[in-house]
């Protein structure tokens, strides 16, 4: 029996929200081994001057605990 763990992640880039989420995923990688899945929870942006400035997600990452 396998036993997951959910944790919640922000990032952010100035690219698209794909890339933001391709960054939490390899930065909580760094820490968290087995990640299944990501879920992205929420898509915000910050806007200057009528354009938008950075892309921000809100991500779950489900990974195995390991013994």
């Amino acid at each position: 029996m396998s036993v997951l763990k959910v944790v919640e992640i922000l990032s952010s880039s100035s690219e698209s929200w794909e890339d933001a989420t391709k960054k939490a995923v390899e930065k909580a990688s760094e820490t968290l081994k087995g990640i299944r899945s990501v879920y992205v929870k929420e898509q915000s942006a910050t806007v200057r001057d009528g354009k938008i400035q950075e892309f921000r997600v809100n991500v779950k990452l489900t990974f195995e605990v390991i013994d």
